[in-house]
Parts: C-alpha cells; sequence; structure tokens
C-alpha cells in the first residue's frame, strides 16, 4: 500500500491538524474572538485539504495509473490531469 511508504510523515500530519483542531475547541471554550476562531478553523481546513491532495494523488499514481506504463501514455497524461484538478479544486 501506498500510503506505508510515508506513513510516518502521514501521521505526524495527522497529528498536527488534531492539535489545530484541539485549539479550536480550546478558543470556542475560551470564547475568543470569532475572527480567531475562524482563522483556525481555516488553518485546520487547509492541512485537511493538503493531506486529501497528497493521498489522493499517491491513489491515482499507484491504483488507477499504471507505475509501470509510460509517463506521455494517454493514460499517465489523464491520472496527472486528473492530479492537476484535484490539487486545484482542494486549494
Amino acid at each position: 500500500m501506498h500510503t506505508t511508504r510515508d506513513k510516518e510523515k502521514l501521521i505526524a500530519r495527522v497529528r498536527r491538524i488534531r492539535g489545530q483542531v484541539e485549539a479550536v475547541e480550546k478558543a470556542i471554550a475560551n470564547e475568543e474572538e470569532c475572527s480567531r476562531v475562524l482563522m483556525t478553523v481555516a488553518a485546520c481546513r487547509g492541512a485537511l485539504a493538503s493531506l486529501t491532495s497528497e493521498i489522493l494523488e499517491d491513489h491515482v499514481r499507484f491504483h488507477v495509473m499504471d507505475p509501470e506504463a509510460k509517463a506521455n501514455s494517454k493514460r499517465a497524461r489523464a491520472a496527472e490531469e486528473l492530479i492537476d484538478v484535484v490539487r486545484a479544486f482542494l486549494k
């Protein structure tokens, strides 16, 4: 499985996201300014989108696109286009 290759890196990202979500909870509990809460939520959303994009990109490269296929094949080009669209969508 492709996620095992970067397992420690992915787990570290998830832990940072967990910390950000906990910061949102703490900010709400402490009745902090709405703008601060929203900025923290936005940071969480960005971090989660980035993680999603990375995992989805790896999924396309290893499960949709044949890793053994030629880089300039029609299927490889389509997979790269899909990856680019997903990256843009998740930003």
